[in-house]
């Protein structure tokens, strides 16, 4: 009996620790099974986490190549501002050499017959009316040709100046051979053009003549002194621009 009680409490005992055993067991599988869990998640977090840093590398090579670019242009575009103002501080000599020309070469006649000036980037050479033509005419006198031909001498040694004539009236209607001021000014226009071209032989290419009748006026139109300011002819002088409206041509297209 005794030893058979003592198997009984052995073998409860034996059962006790079998139960605890499987219970820790559980309790490990359950342990084991979380730690899986959060590798998988770990896993999962370390692979975003390279496709993300892969992404970012990728991101950053094309901001760089964008920045190198848009470098590459900027350098382009100031290389291009440096060229244009080279070309402008060039055009500005030219001009400024012009009006010296023309002044010299026209500095026998007064301040009230014709004026030589630098306006809108050209230069102004304006010629009266009481020194080119007598009232209501078209016909250029033999001053004013006079004048015509010692601005025509600095035209043909200076073959790339281009040459624009305006004439211009007053306010007062025309009456005469002449339908209107229209037709006067744009015959006063026409009467230089010929004596520069065919007198003076300068080349008909680099000319252009305009007349504006009343409508362009320098001063008012309501006194004497007035009128006769407006009564004038303007031969526009300025150097060729080729190499300037190539580039910028080259600017708006690039």
């Amino acid at each position: 009996m005794k030893k058979y009680k003592a198997s009984q409490e052995q073998l409860t005992s034996v059962q006790l620790d079998s139960a605890m055993l499987a219970g820790k067991v559980t309790n490990l599988q359950g342990t084991v099974s979380q730690l899986k869990q959060q590798i998988d998640d770990l896993d999962k977090k370390l692979a975003d986490m390279s496709s993300r840093a892969g992404q970012l590398s990728t991101d950053a090579a094309n901001k760089q190549s964008q920045l190198s670019q848009s470098q590459q242009e900027l350098a382009n575009q100031q290389k291009k501002l440096e060229q244009l103002q080279a070309l402008m501080d060039q055009q500005k000599k030219a001009i400024n050499e012009i009006r010296k020309k023309m002044a010299d070469a026209l500095v026998g006649f007064n301040s009230n017959e014709l004026t030589v000036a630098i306006k809108n980037g050209k230069v102004y050479v304006s010629l009266q009316e009481n020194l080119l033509f007598p009232s209501g005419s078209a016909v250029v006198n033999p001053k004013g040709k006079d004048a015509l031909g010692k601005l025509a001498e600095v035209l043909n040694t200076n073959p790339d100046i281009t040459v624009d004539i305006e004439g211009h009236t007053d306010s007062i209607p025309i009456r005469g051979r002449y339908q209107d001021n229209w037709d006067l000014s744009t015959a006063r226009a026409g009467s230089i053009v010929r004596i520069l071209t065919n007198d003076y032989k300068v080349d008909p290419v680099r000319v252009i003549a305009s007349g504006h009748s009343q409508f362009d006026p320098v001063q008012p139109n309501g006194t004497s002194e007035g009128r006769a300011l407006n009564r004038r002819t303007e031969i526009i002088l300025s150097p060729k621009l080729d190499e300037l409206f190539k580039l910028l041509e080259n600017s708006s297209t690039n």
